[in-house]
């Protein structure tokens, strides 16, 4: 069977890393979470002292860039492949609510987005690749033979964030979540530089309603569909 290029875009905390990893396992895709490239980027930020609630020091961070070394590492004891920042394994470090509620500003940086999504757009010429962000489908891969849009409410993305959030141990409230939630959709969908949007072609779900088995299989008969006409 012919390989494609599979492109989920949609809001914080639909669940659609947990989708693409699922993909990517059942497939034998190389599966790649662009989110946490820009988490990596903003915890590189926040620890060198370019932001934080008062102020972004964006010039410096531009002036980074060069020095900043993303990779993905597989780790065959969790099944996915962890970000390494500067060979250093971050991938809990930039799961916190810190990291959320600068995450967006970063990604809002023209500067940062051109890098990374060149970098993406590299790892992706192959095909066999599934892909999770904001622009996947519009800016990283335009031309993907399948592209899904993922949504849900507010509210349940926020109880969702928040669960997983006191499941890893961190003192946080639904009301912080919620916020940073709202915050994030905001900025996402109005900054300049490739806003959060649906492509045209994409296909949309609302996961609102369903269960992880349930989106998966949806979805993956999508895939089905696709690669029967390619």
């Amino acid at each position: 069977m012919k390989k494609i290029t599979i492109a989920i875009d949609g809001f914080s905390s639909t669940g659609k890393s947990t989708l693409a990893k699922q993909l990517a396992k059942h497939l034998g895709y190389v599966y790649v979470d662009t989110g946490a490239m820009y988490r990596a980027v903003t915890y590189f930020a926040m620890q060198n002292g370019y932001i934080d609630a008062d102020f972004f020091d964006k010039e410096s961070l531009i002036n980074s860039i060069p020095a900043i070394q993303l990779h993905f590492k597989f780790n065959v004891n969790l099944g996915f492949a962890e970000m390494y920042l500067n060979h250093e394994n971050v991938e809990t470090e930039i799961r916190t609510i810190e990291v959320s509620n600068f995450v967006s500003k970063v990604a809002e940086v023209s500067e940062v987005r051109s890098k990374l999504v060149e970098q993406q757009q590299a790892m992706g010429e192959g095909k066999g690749i599934v892909m999770d962000g904001r622009d996947i489908g519009t800016v990283v891969f335009p031309n993907a033979e399948l592209k899904v849009f993922m949504t849900a409410s507010a509210q349940t993305r926020a109880q969702r964030r928040f669960d997983e959030l006191q499941a890893k141990g961190q003192n946080v409230s639904y009301e912080e979540v919620l916020k940073n939630v709202e915050e994030r959709d905001y900025i996402d969908t109005h900054r300049d530089d490739s806003p959060l949007r649906k492509a045209e072609d994409a296909i949309e779900v609302d996961n609102s309603y369903l269960t992880r088995d349930e989106q998966f299989a949806a979805v993956l008969e999508m895939v089905n569909e696709v690669t029967k006409s390619v």
